[in-house]
């Protein structure tokens, strides 16, 4: 009898985590909005699409001076996969996954004519930017960057 019991415990704490694991991924972001930067060590302005990223931006890059390159938001219904084009050139391919409800872990693969540039993964949380740091553009110093934000 205890044998049945316990099995019938463990199935029911087995469909009990299935159902809380589904309803975070469902609480996941409605959309990534994911911008290209083109991060420069030349002194002069950043521009000023960029100002509300641009602490952010020095904090983690530590450049002079910031220009946006492109942009593109991808919708992310629960966990699902999604691509934003960021313009010349560069994609990011966006797998969301299961959530603890208060962001979404995201696998991103981005690229650049189909060159893969960077696989990572991170949590997105909502409102707040996460910068990746990417390669070098040019022979001027100058390094691209790609800031993510979950709405």
């Amino acid at each position: 009898m205890k044998s049945i019991l316990l099995k019938v415990v463990a199935l029911a704490v087995v469909l009990a985590g299935g159902c809380v694991v589904a309803g975070a991924a469902d609480g996941g972001p409605g959309s990534v909005r994911a911008i290209l930067v083109l991060a420069s060590n030349q002194r002069g302005e950043s521009d000023a699409r960029l100002s509300a990223y641009e602490p952010t931006l020095r904090r983690i890059l530590r450049f002079e001076s910031y220009t946006l390159a492109g942009e593109g938001t991808a919708s992310l219904a629960g966990a699902g996969k999604a691509t934003v084009k960021l313009g010349r050139g560069q994609t990011l391919g966006l797998d969301a996954e299961k959530s603890d409800g208060k962001g979404v872990r995201l696998k991103v693969n981005w690229q650049d004519g189909g060159r893969s540039l960077m696989n990572t993964g991170l949590v997105l949380r909502p409102g707040v930017p996460a910068v990746l740091g990417g390669p070098a553009h040019g022979k001027g110093g100058e390094v691209w960057a790609v800031i993510l934000v979950a709405d």
